[in-house]
């Protein structure tokens, strides 16, 4: 466990914070009963599209994530209801860092935060943040700059450790013809962790995954960190890190 690890930006008390509802249903649900962590994705992503949605922001599309950060504090487990509060939590010029709180009625947590590349939605390049999105958004950023850095590294060696063929689904692609991001945390329950240990969950997604990609997944475990990535043809699609989190972390 990494005694680096620090807690996920805390809710601010000024600027735009959107909240949804979701309850856990009975396609969400590990055969424990645990929340499965793609349902929470899957929530997460609707939620924060509903954000933009209702301030109308013209390009809320135009955004392809590049890094999601998920702390499992306590699983919620089917039928809870889930209160999910997002905002803005960081800038930079070209991206912006959506973090999400979600708690249960009956204990669940979660502290999420992924990082959105906002593009241009004709030549897919990387563009500035408008005006109307700072001025929506800035004040519960409170001025925090973000880096669109990735951190993981490359798998050691040439040859993947521990693989395995990832079969994609028709179910797994969303309306640009990629792999939604939540297809790539069904993967990750697959590791099949066991649901009472505070975690840390991270992927970072580097050139992604068409319908026509034959995948590889491979992974890596030493002084308790499991690492994870998705291969396409030599290259590297995505990257996944998992690690305990310090007991009081958030208390």
């Amino acid at each position: 466990m990494s005694d680096e690890l620090v807690p996920l930006v805390a809710r601010p008390e000024v600027g735009r914070v959107f909240t949804g509802h979701r309850k856990v249903r009975l396609g969400d649900v590990r055969p424990t009963g645990e929340l499965r962590l793609d349902a929470l994705t899957r929530y997460t992503q609707d939620v924060s599209n509903d954000d933009t949605t209702e301030v109308s922001l013209p390009d809320d599309m135009s955004w392809v994530v590049r890094k999601t950060t998920v702390d499992v504090l306590q699983p919620a487990v089917f039928s809870e209801q889930l209160e999910i509060s997002t905002f803005c939590s960081g800038m930079g010029r070209r991206w912006a860092e959506r973090r999400l709180n979600i708690m249960g009625s009956e204990g669940g947590r979660y502290e999420v935060a992924s990082l959105w590349v906002h593009l241009d939605a004709e030549t897919g390049r990387p563009r500035g943040l408008s005006d109307s999105f700072r001025t929506i958004y800035g004040e519960a950023a409170q001025g925090r700059s973000v880096s669109a850095r990735l951190t993981h590294g490359d798998p050691p060696g040439t040859e993947l450790p521990d693989s395995r063929v990832w079969p994609t689904r028709l179910v797994d692609f969303d309306l640009f013809d990629h792999m939604n991001n939540a297809a790539y945390w069904a993967c990750i329950e697959e590791l099949d962790l066991p649901a009472d240990t505070r975690r840390r969950y991270e992927i970072e997604y580097r050139s992604g995954i068409a319908r026509t990609d034959a995948v590889v997944f491979a992974r890596a475990t030493a002084d308790d960190v499991v690492e994870g990535w998705w291969s396409t043809e030599g290259a590297i699609a995505a990257t996944a890190r998992v690690e305990e989190l310090p007991v009081a972390l958030y208390d």
